[in-house]
C-alpha cells in the first residue's frame, strides 16, 4: 500500500509540475517578455521534475535537490525584493544570509555523502 501511495503521489506531483511549468511557459509568451523571476520559477519546476524522476529511478529522495529548490526560491525572492522601492535592506540581508546557509547545507550534504557513502545507494546524482 505504501509503495502504491508513493507511486501515485509522485505521479501526481510530476503531472502537476509539468502542468504548472507549461502554464508558466505559455503565460510568458502571452506577456511577450520573461523576467529573471519567471526564469527562476522555471528552474524550480525543472528541479522538482528532476527530483521526481530520480525518485522513480532510484527509490531515493535526494535532499540536495530540495536544497537547490530552496536556493532558487530564495534567489527569486531576492529579485522580487530588489524590484520594490524603497528596498528593505534588512529583509534583503535576511534572504542573502538564508541563501548562504542553504549553500553551506549543500556543501555539508555533498561532503558527508562523499566521506560516508551509503551502502545501499550510490549518490552520484
Amino acid at each position: 500500500m505504501v509503495y502504491i501511495f508513493h507511486t501515485l503521489a509522485l505521479f501526481c506531483i510530476g503531472a502537476a509540475t509539468i502542468w504548472a511549468a507549461a502554464y508558466t511557459f505559455f503565460d510568458l509568451f502571452n506577456q511577450s517578455r520573461a523576467g529573471v523571476g519567471d526564469l527562476l520559477l522555471l528552474f524550480i519546476y525543472l528541479e522538482i521534475g528532476a527530483m521526481v524522476g530520480i525518485y522513480f529511478k532510484t527509490n531515493h529522495m535526494p535532499v540536495r535537490f530540495l536544497l537547490y529548490i530552496a536556493i532558487t526560491a530564495l534567489t527569486r525572492h531576492m529579485v522580487d525584493l530588489m524590484s520594490h522601492t524603497p528596498v528593505n535592506i534588512l529583509e534583503m540581508l535576511s534572504v542573502a544570509a538564508s541563501t548562504v546557509a542553504m549553500a553551506a547545507c549543500v556543501f555539508i550534504v555533498r561532503y558527508t555523502s562523499a566521506q560516508f557513502p551509503s551502502k545501499n545507494h550510490d549518490d552520484s546524482h
